[in-house]
């Protein structure tokens, strides 16, 4: 994926609203840790079916086969022996597509590896029943399916720790080892040690005008950093061009913070939210994720019914574990790492008993 462009704009806001900004990252305590790992249920295993007529078909003439399926409703790809090639889910724009094999790791903060066929990518439109049969559908595939340019998971690790800053024609460092954000004064190890609140731009250090207008000033104390959504928004919206809003009001893009994502209109809701707040229910099953799903979790009493937290499936490990990543404080950007709890949503793991929902942008 080429490098983007600078977005050239003049500050209209003071950089004071970029702190009244309510910020999508979780407040993580050792106290809530124990009370939430104590009190979680274990995840109960459900498995999708699939048309078996329609794989047989696919098997039996050796040619590509467009097959539907339910929960959620999506049009899977499958080749001649039966093997899924994409996956295109019924009102998303994330599209899965295989492709060859590649292996994301962290060895600073985890020994997991993600060794994955998947590459997940954007379709310029939501995906509906038939779509395969449209332009601009096909113009699309013909264009990515095979295709080694950076997708989301690529994008994703270009801010893990130790990761090669890049360079563009602008001058501006738009990929590199990123923060979670600054020391926090009033704070502690394991309590609020770091600010959140800072968003793809801030990384950037430049002013960026959304679509509505809003001009945002990035502030100088978060250069270099990003906290979980404003890590979502970097790697979807400013990265894979995915459209962004400048808060969380009602519109057409990805809202600011973790709790406006997960409540948003976007996409499909894979897990919904279930229960009555602020705790709401544990999903009963996960296995309906897909990789590339944003992951949302309730981490801190402290945020009464807003969920708190967010990251990207990535899919499972070599261990069988079911991984994400997100930008967090304990590693002090984003991870995949185990500090502050390791990063499976299987189990009975801090994050695991914490994930609420989930949503197929």
């Amino acid at each position: 994926m080429s490098a983007p462009t600078k977005r050239k704009s003049r500050p209209i806001l003071h950089a004071a609203t970029v702190l009244a900004l309510l910020a999508g990252s979780a407040y993580l305590t050792v106290a809530l840790r124990d009370q939430e790992q104590a009190k979680a249920p274990a995840v109960q295993a459900v498995t999708d079916v699939a048309n078996l007529k329609s794989s047989n078909a696919a098997r039996e003439t050796g040619e590509r086969v467009w097959e539907r399926l339910d929960n959620p409703a999506r049009s899977v790809l499958r080749d001649g022996d039966g093997a899924v090639l994409a996956t295109f889910t019924d009102g998303a724009r994330t599209a899965t597509l295989t492709g060859p094999s590649r292996t994301f790791t962290e060895p600073a903060n985890t020994k997991s590896r993600v060794v994955t066929e998947n590459w997940v990518r954007f379709m310029p439109e939501p995906w509906t029943k038939g779509a395969e049969k449209e332009k601009w559908f096909k113009d699309w595939f013909n264009e990515y399916f095979g295709s080694e340019e950076d997708d989301i998971f690529a994008i994703a690790f270009q801010y893990t720790p130790g990761a090669p800053v890049k360079v563009d024609d602008e001058g501006i460092k738009y990929a590199g080892d990123a923060e979670f954000g600054p020391l926090n004064p009033e704070g502690s190890e394991g309590n609020d040690l770091r600010l959140e609140q800072s968003d793809f731009y801030d990384y950037l250090g430049i002013p960026y005008t959304f679509r509505d207008g809003t001009t945002m000033q990035p502030e100088s104390m978060r250069y270099r950093a990003m906290d979980c959504s404003g890590f979502i928004r970097t790697v979807l919206g400013y990265r894979a061009r995915y459209p962004l809003m400048a808060n969380d009001n009602a519109g057409d893009g990805l809202p600011r913070t973790a709790n406006g994502m997960a409540r948003s209109s976007l996409g499909a809701d894979i897990i919904p939210l279930t229960g009555k707040g602020p705790r709401y229910d544990r999903p009963k099953s996960i296995d309906v994720l897909q990789p590339g799903d944003l992951v949302f979790f309730w981490l801190d009493a402290r945020t009464g019914e807003r969920l708190d937290h967010v990251g990207i499936y990535l899919g499972p490990d070599t261990d069988g574990a079911k991984i994400f990543i997100s930008s967090r404080e304990e590693v002090n950007g984003p991870t995949i790492g185990d500090k502050g709890g390791a990063s499976r949503l299987d189990g009975n793991g801090y994050y695991a008993t914490a994930l609420r929902s989930a949503k197929r942008l």
